[in-house]
């Protein structure tokens, strides 16, 4: 048996996967069609040659996210080969981080002057403003770029000021680019985010400036979504990563001191970052990020700079 017909042996008994995973299957599945590894024989395989080549895929160029990813598919592949008894020992049961070098951008949060300086930028620009509005919430709710986008005029509660989150919109880009409702990331993320009225002035501008469309757009039985792209479809995750970057390379070529790298992402965690700092409750915090668990809202925590604890401890007077 050959390591590719290994793993499509181990995809195939994978049931009820998102369509988002299944779509990193079959990413890592095309790989190995073009790669020598996937010819193996799987018996062949030893510690050192799953080592090697995962050193020579990132000395060739190859990400570590990307390589955390295939090795994640022939892990337990290789496992279910052992489990079988078509091999004596998992070649890949090792961890990664003693092979090759996390290479990733850690995604900080920004301060509070890089934050409004981003968002002033945007107000003021003649292109980008119409997603001012959004930006601002992102920075403000900490909510997920994919509960963001799947928010449709109904999870918007005016009269209790709260934002109902209970899915996610996804757009899956296979064949037919699908575009998906799943359910929020954890059931944690099943939660009533307060909002302010600066935020739910936010809201009320995006809904009075939506475009008006012939046929609105329904996806798994939602309809009304905020934001709407120039086919009429929801915008997604990928309209707004795009946004952020192009907006932050227009404002670095315009000014001698650069923004970081911005990202949806990098809003909820600067969101979380400045309620940690507020000293709100860390379970309360929790519930409004829709953590899964203590531990990574405890994480926020720790990553506050040396300031921010300066700042703390000048409090007590010592």
């Amino acid at each position: 048996m050959t390591v590719l017909a290994l793993v499509e042996l181990y995809i195939s008994q994978k049931i009820g996967v998102k369509p988002s995973t299944r779509l990193g299957y079959k990413t890592v599945v095309n790989f190995l069609k073009k790669d020598d590894f996937g010819k193996r024989k799987i018996s062949s395989v030893r510690t050192s040659d799953a080592r090697a080549w995962l050193i020579n895929l990132q000395k060739n160029g190859r990400g570590y996210s990307s390589i955390h990813s295939i090795r994640g598919v022939l892990r337990p592949a290789f496992q279910l080969a052992y489990e079988d008894d078509f091999i004596r020992k998992n070649p890949f049961d090792f961890e990664l981080a003693s092979v090759i070098v996390n290479d990733s951008v850690m995604r900080q949060a920004i301060t509070r002057k890089q934050e409004r300086l981003f968002l002033d930028f945007i107000r003021s620009d003649v292109h980008y403003n119409r997603v001012y509005e959004g930006v601002y919430i992102l920075f403000n709710t900490g909510l997920r770029i994919s509960e963001f986008v799947g928010l449709t005029i109904s999870d918007i509660d005016f009269d209790n000021m709260v934002i109902n989150v209970d899915h996610q919109l996804v757009r899956v880009y296979n064949e037919k680019k699908a575009y998906i409702i799943q359910k929020t990331k954890t059931t944690a993320g099943v939660r009533k985010v307060p909002m302010t009225e600066q935020v739910a002035e936010c809201f009320r501008t995006i809904i009075k400036n939506r475009r008006k469309v012939k046929k609105e757009p329904v996806v798994d039985g939602y309809s009304g979504f905020l934001y709407l792209d120039q086919n009429d479809m929801p915008m997604v995750a990928l309209h707004w990563e795009k946004y952020f970057q192009f907006i932050r390379e227009k404002y670095n070529k315009l000014y001698k001191e650069p923004l970081p790298t911005i990202t949806p992402h990098v809003c909820r965690h600067t969101f979380c970052t400045k309620m940690a700092k507020a000293g709100m409750n860390p379970a309360k915090l929790k519930y409004i990020m829709g953590h899964s668990s203590m531990e990574i809202t405890f994480d926020t925590y720790t990553h506050l700079q040396v300031d921010d604890v300066k700042e703390e401890m000048e409090m007590f007077n010592f």
